[in-house]
């Protein structure tokens, strides 16, 4: 389901960004303005993206082989940090250049009301891919704030998209002040400084999207939540008295590997044994789906068993 709907947010971006991008280079050439090109630019970057994101994800679900046991869910991480990369050279970099260019050399723009349209429609249909994203974000994150959402994610499409999109709104905000500044005082140096202004948006993004991908690539553990209901889970499996150590880890946005040590009974039969860890996961797959590699170890508590006095000691 979560799946489904970070693809659903992709599409739409993806098909706003293409369109955007083709008016958006249209009213550059027309207008001569700084800021419209890098925003251009900016939607050519998103658009590419989208297209990696898409990529990654129908590459995540190709079948495990005996050289990747655990499959190719982390390709979809692997993705997301291109995509930053994407965003911080193509994007970024490329406005800071066009600004500091544009301020160097200002001149007068041209037929400034297309590119004034052209913004206000690239608006609306960038607040329409935003407002499809927050739709879907909606629909996962719970009772977690927006810079939880993005910071605790473990499915990289939704927050990088949530990020891109706004990023975009924000950066057309800032190209139609530029040019709207520009036609007021006839001064161009403003379409230049709004060029500066996008470039490092999109590099501040970049580095945040880079940072949290970052995170999930080195591998991330399960939310502190589910990793509680694992742990109840456990201790309440009849034949398990105590859990010695759990460790758990994102194989990807989906697959969650689980590894305990769980304390039996010293005199418990093999068999009996067996069926306690058929139980326990069981019971942990049937309250987080997501835990599809669980291997668990039955061992003594030693840290509960008393000290046993030497044979032979006497006191």
């Amino acid at each position: 389901m979560a799946a489904e709907g970070s693809t659903k947010a992709v599409v739409t971006a993806l098909i706003a960004n293409l369109g955007i991008a083709v008016s958006k280079f249209v009213a550059a050439a027309m207008t001569g303005s700084a800021s419209m090109l890098a925003e251009g630019v900016h939607s050519v970057a998103d658009s590419t993206n989208q297209a990696l994101l898409l990529i990654g994800g129908k590459r995540a679900r190709r079948a495990p082989s005996a050289l990747h046991p655990f499959g190719y869910a982390r390709e979809r991480y692997i993705y997301a940090f291109i995509v930053a990369i994407v965003l911080f050279s193509i994007g970024g970099l490329y406005a800071l250049y066009e600004g500091y260019h544009k301020i160097s050399d200002p001149h007068e723009l041209t037929s400034p009301l297309i590119a004034v349209a052209v913004l206000v429609i690239a608006i609306a249909l960038e607040s329409y891919a935003l407002y499809t994203a927050v739709k879907e974000a909606n629909k996962v994150r719970g009772n977690r704030g927006w810079v939880s959402f993005v910071r605790h994610a473990r499915a990289p499409e939704l927050p990088v998209i949530l990020l891109e999109d706004a990023g975009a709104l924000l950066g057309l905000v800032f190209a139609l002040g530029g040019v709207g500044l520009s036609v007021l005082t006839g001064n161009a140096i403003f379409d230049g400084i709004a060029t500066l202004c996008i470039g490092a948006l999109l590099v501040v993004i970049a580095v945040v999207l880079a940072a949290e991908t970052k995170s999930l690539l080195i591998g991330e553990a399960a939310l502190p939540e589910e990793i509680t209901a694992i742990h109840t889970e456990l201790v309440s499996t009849p034949g398990v008295d105590g859990v010695i150590h759990l460790r758990t880890l994102h194989l990807g946005p989906e697959d969650l590997l689980v590894a305990a040590k769980i304390a039996i009974g010293t005199v418990d039969r093999g068999a009996d044994v067996a069926a306690t860890i058929d139980d326990a996961e069981a019971r942990i797959r049937r309250v987080l789906p997501t835990a599809t590699a669980i291997y668990l170890e039955p061992d003594i508590d030693r840290r509960s068993v008393p000290a046993v006095e030497p044979a032979g000691h006497s006191g």
